[in-house]
């Protein structure tokens, strides 16, 4: 046999059993002997022993031993009780992991023996019974939780709601939104975010065609009160006239309509920005010298700064008595009621129930903390701050069908002199308003105006109409089936009054309403009939389904409707997305709002607010207000999360931005945008002045974002040069300047410390004009109270503007030209000569392309990853010794660029201007818009350099995207 072979055989027979061959005489060896009376070999022997008699049975069948001659008995008695011992200790003792239940095999296991002993086998259950006596195999003793039916009890559900509310706020429409909708938790309180049915288009229909519904009464009302003069002494100092009608505005003093503006910090303009707010002036009474009341509704994010600001304008630092609501049961007062009934064994006895204290439901005050205050007054001027939120409850419906809606969903009260004697505090207050007769007149001519919205639109009365109403009970009139309001235009057809409306608004008086006394509304939210009370009547009517009428006993709720104005700037759609807002007292906000989806009217949710706010083009709060303090912690929120989801990915499967030339993809820098353009305008004012020479330098090595010009200057060097060697102006070119330096009167100082948001209207609407193309505009008609005369877009007219606002923002709309869909924290710039050049020759060019950068962090952020590693091993190894680098340094994160930043405006081949907060494919256009804010130095300075029928031309590009796209820029004032 050949060595490969035997090699071959061996590996084969290398586990097979060896051979034994026994001695002749059969008798067995003295050591054989040892063995058999108790010696112990190793185990390798017993194995191989074990092997022989294996291969002995079957291969040397025909040899055979005889019986040994003698047998020592004692160490044979010894090996034989060892074996017996271990023997048992086995049985008694399991040398796996397995459960006694496990060990059975597998035809005999049932899953009733894992938890009843008396179903194994006699034999292992007292191995069963001290196995569950151990300590960890024993059932975890799990808290006590009532059974089904006890959680949905109505006190047990509602002192769980009251327990959930502690850390955010619901609102009265929370359950019926956390059924159908995303929930967020966002400025304390717990709000719908999007509806959990695909209904994108379907909301957007109904802004266009019908009607949507938000509930925003998470916004909070502060209230004044006080003399007129005070009041508005006091608030001056917190606006200008310049952003457009303040407080002390003859339109909105009268108290039929709604005004809008933006506060800043006491006489900071237009620096200190501290949030939006709308406001509504008390309709004046019949005495003069009464004090009068503003409502001032602001969102939950500015509430804290405007709140701070008013107290110290208004000099109330003195609270009054701390809001104190009435104890409402917690779930562990009401575990220790329960503890008697739910004894195990017993079962739950009636008077239990009798002596348990009913837990109500948390509205209005309930939802503050009780050891703060919630009015301030001032011993100087007698002004009363209050804080009435969630006090005063605020749907909005958005639509040209929205008063349609509301005229089938509401019903105003009837007029009742007497009253019952079963209820008497029920409707107290209205009672004796009917008796009196100017009350009455009043009532009905507010009937008569509301039945007269049916046949109008949203969008026909003036912005801001107020007019106040008295309304029944929405539930009595609720329908059988949903339905779809619609209006009747041949009832409202050639209608003088409907026209007259239209034209001079809702008067004064007819803004009155009862939800102004605060007295008024609490007695009808602690008077409300329960719906047990209501159902019960219904049960007992005669033809099942037919209209309950309670009479004298039906609840009056006093509200407030308030238009809200639509798309106000601009020539495109104007007055869409415009609606009413209906203010409701607290306690009633379920009853109205079903009684408004019954009618048709759709929900929507904060996500469809921000669309609404996009196709208006207008601000979103407070997304759109960089320069709020509200709005940078906002901004900062947001970034926190778009960071964390982007880390979650694995690197090869996000965007490096890097790469891109993006270098904020998650927060816009505004801060680091503006200072850079002002930097890069005082070194073209030190060149403009050092001559020629340093224009050059500049122009080889230009130290600040630079856009080419056709000529020998750039527009705001050469041009400043040639206005310093020019002693003589035209007369108009220097009327028009002066005009300018009046509008921008300012202290350069005051402003140099933090950038701001324009908002001049006057500024504004000079800006915009520039921004049209000479055709557009000479072919756009002037608005209303504009004048003609505005200077033209030179360097003369545009010095002064600059040297006021050097670090100012501009609010501008982006529409594509071609196809694209912008995102939020896309970039905004100013395109090349050669990019118009490109596009004037080829229309169907859609833009340039960003060359490809190059990361230059990505081998930092390796050798970062190696270094902690290392120090890992080493804290393993000696946990005492301290970390070699520093703990100061910032984590690298591959694909985005490190702090601290550098120069925005000339990182990429074209220079920034600014960048895109909202942006999306616009429904309302058909193609992709955005908004956001750019520099308004940047934007000066490239319209002076763009032709004039190309003039508000921009490229607008993806933070993950290296293609440039077309955009129109707009400025709607």
């Amino acid at each position: 046999m050949s060595n490969a072979k035997e090699k071959k055989r061996a590996k084969k027979m290398k586990n097979q059993p060896t051979s034994v061959i026994f001695p002749s005489d059969g008798g067995p060896s003295p050591r054989e002997i040892w063995r058999q009376n108790g010696g112990e070999g190793t185990h390798q022997r017993k194995k191989q022993e074990l092997r022989s008699e294996t291969s002995r049975g079957f291969s040397h069948q025909s040899t055979s031993h005889g019986m040994p001659k003698y047998l020592t008995v004692s160490p044979f008695v010894r090996a034989r009780a060892a074996e017996i011992k271990a023997m048992l200790k086995a049985v008694t003792q399991k040398s796996s992991n397995t459960l006694v239940f496990q060990s059975l095999p597998r035809h005999m296991r049932r899953r009733a023996m894992s938890h009843n002993i008396k179903r194994l086998p006699r034999r292992l259950r007292e191995l069963a019974r001290a196995e569950a006596e151990k300590p960890e195999h024993q059932k975890k003793e799990l808290p006590k939780s009532k059974c089904r039916k006890a959680r949905r009890r109505h006190i047990n559900l509602v002192a769980e709601f009251n327990r959930r509310q502690k850390k955010n706020i619901w609102l009265e429409t929370h359950i019926w939104h956390a059924k159908r909708f995303h929930m967020v938790k966002k400025w304390g309180y717990c709000l719908g975010d999007k509806p959990t049915t695909k209904c994108y288009r379907a909301c957007y229909r109904a802004m266009t065609n019908h009607c949507l519904l938000q509930d925003l009464s998470y916004y909070c009302c502060l209230e004044l009160t006080g003399k007129e003069e005070d009041i508005l002494t006091a608030l001056a100092q917190m606006c200008n006239v310049d952003t457009g009608p303040t407080f002390a505005a003859i339109s909105y003093l009268a108290g039929n309509r709604q005004g809008a503006l933006m506060l800043y910090r006491k006489d900071q303009y237009p620096d200190g920005a501290l949030g939006p707010v709308t406001f509504i002036w008390k309709p004046r009474n019949n005495d003069a010298s009464a004090s009068r009341q503003l409502w001032i509704w602001t969102h939950p994010a500015f509430k804290q700064d405007i709140l701070a600001e008013l107290k110290a304008v208004c000099h109330c630092s003195e609270p009054l008595e701390p809001c104190d609501p009435k104890p409402v049961a917690t779930v562990s007062q009401e575990e220790n009621k329960m503890d008697v009934s739910e004894k195990v064994g017993q079962k739950r006895k009636r008077n239990d129930r009798k002596m348990a204290v009913p837990v109500k439901k948390i509205i209005g005050d309930g939802t503050r903390d009780p050891h703060q205050p919630y009015r301030w007054v001032s011993q100087t001027t007698g002004i009363v701050i209050s804080d009435l939120t969630m006090e005063v409850l605020r749907y909005r419906l958005i639509g040209p069908l929205s008063p349609c809606v509301l005229t089938e969903a509401l019903k105003a009260a009837s007029v009742h002199t007497n009253l019952g004697t079963t209820d008497p505090e029920i409707n107290n207050w209205w009672v004796e308003n009917c008796r009196n007769p100017e009350q009455v007149s009043l009532h009905h001519r507010q009937v008569a105006t509301f039945e007269l919205l049916q046949g109008l639109s949203s969008s026909d009365f003036l912005s801001g109409t107020v007019l106040g109403l008295t309304v029944g009970d929405p539930r009595l009139s609720l329908p059988k089936m949903k339905s779809k309001a619609m209006p009747n235009p041949e009832k409202y057809q050639d209608d003088e009054k409907v026209s007259q409306l239209m034209l001079e608004g809702v008067s004064a008086e007819c803004a009155q309403s009862f939800l102004w006394d605060r007295n008024i509304c609490n007695s009808v939210t602690e008077n409300k009939m329960p719906e047990k009370d209501l159902n019960s009547l219904r049960s007992q009517l005669l033809v099942p389904g037919s209209h309950l009428d309670l009479g004298p006993q039906e609840s009056k709720i006093p509200i407030l409707l308030v238009q809200q104005p639509g798309k106000l700037a601009g020539v495109d759609r104007p007055g869409w997305g415009s609606g009413w807002d209906i203010l409701l007292p607290k306690g009633w906000g379920m009853a109205f709002w079903l009684s408004l989806i019954y009618r048709g009217a759709r929900v929507g949710g904060l996500q469809e607010g921000l669309k609404h706010s996009l196709y208006k083009r207008t601000a979103h709060v407070p997304l759109d207000y960089p320069d709020c303090p509200a709005g940078i912690q906002f901004a900062r929120e947001v970034e926190r999360g778009l960071l964390e989801k982007f880390k979650r990915r694995p690197p090869a499967k996000r965007a490096n931005y890097i790469k891109h030339g993006t270098l904020a993809p998650f927060l816009c820098p505004w801060e680091k945008l503006t200072l850079d353009w002002k930097e890069a305008r005082r070194k073209e004012e030190e060149s403009s002045v050092g001559g020629s020479e340093l224009l050059a330098e500049e122009g080889e090595a230009p130290c600040g974002p630079s856009l080419e010009v056709s000529g020998p200057d750039s527009p705001m060097t050469g041009q400043l040069g040639e206005e310093v060697e020019a002693p003589s102006q035209d007369k108009a070119l220097m009327e028009n300047t002066a005009h300018l330096r009046d509008l921008c009167e300012k202290d350069e100082a005051t402003s140099n410390c933090a950038f701001c948001v324009l908002r001049s209207r006057k500024l504004l609407r000079l800006v915009s004009a520039w921004c049209r193309p000479a055709r557009v505009r000479t072919r756009k008609i002037q608005p209303r109270g504009v004048k003609l005369d505005r200077p033209e877009l030179t360097e003369n007219a545009v010095l002064p503007v600059v040297q006021s606002y050097p670090r100012a923002l501009v609010w501008v709309c982006l529409t594509l030209l071609k196809k694209g869909r912008p995102e939020a924290h896309a970039t905004v710039y100013a395109p090349s000569n050669e990019d118009l050049l490109q596009l004037s020759k080829d229309k169907n060019f859609c833009g340039p392309q960003e060359p490809k950068h190059s990361d230059g962090f990505k081998k930092m952020v390796s050798k970062q990853k190696e270094m902690k590693k290392k120090e890992k091993k080493m804290e393993k190894a000696a946990p005492n010794i301290a970390s070699s680098t520093p703990a100061e340094q910032e984590d690298l994160t591959l694909g985005l660029w490190p702090e601290p930043l550098p120069e925005v405006t000339s990182h990429c081949s074209r220079v920034l201007l600014g960048f895109v907060t909202q942006g999306d494919f616009s429904l309302a256009f058909g193609c992709g818009e955005a908004l956001g804010f750019v520099s308004l130095t940047g934007l000066l300075r490239m319209l002076l350099a763009q032709p004039e029928d190309q003039k508000g031309l921009v490229l607008l590009r993806n933070p993950a995207s290296l293609q440039y796209r077309f955009a129109k820029l707009t400025i709607e004032v």
